[in-house]
């Protein structure tokens, strides 16, 4: 229905920037809200910043002010600037999307993980 291909990542040092796309493709009705999620080694997946078709954004307590979500519906792309990176948030990094299917139906995607890493 829909594939997600993740394109940014790699490697920083404490205080760098990162920026993370992801890009939606396939046969679909639409996108609903847009997500990224990390996992690091031995810790559950966690939302790290989600945004609305209309926009909206939300982030985790422990990204605020240092990362920013945005999309360009357009392109069925979202983004994740990542400034002021910090050891902790070494993880990997994976996209999500719900959409809503040709045939109207709730579904979720997800890409295929991208690995960051942070450097003291």
């Amino acid at each position: 229905q829909v594939q997600l291909v993740v394109s940014g990542g790699g490697s920083s040092q404490a205080g760098g920037s990162l920026r993370l796309s992801c890009a939606a493709s396939g046969t679909f009705f639409r996108i609903n809200s847009m997500s990224w999620y990390r996992q690091a080694p031995g810790n559950q997946r966690e939302l790290v910043a989600a945004i609305t078709s209309g926009g909206s954004t939300n982030y985790a307590d422990s990204v605020k002010g240092r990362f920013t979500i945005s999309r360009d519906n357009a392109k069925n792309t979202v983004y994740l600037q990542m400034n002021s990176l910090k050891p902790e948030d070494t993880a990997v990094y994976y996209c999500n999307a719900d959409i809503t299917t040709r045939l109207l139906y709730t579904a979720v995607a997800w890409g295929q993980g991208t690995q960051v890493t942070v450097s003291s």
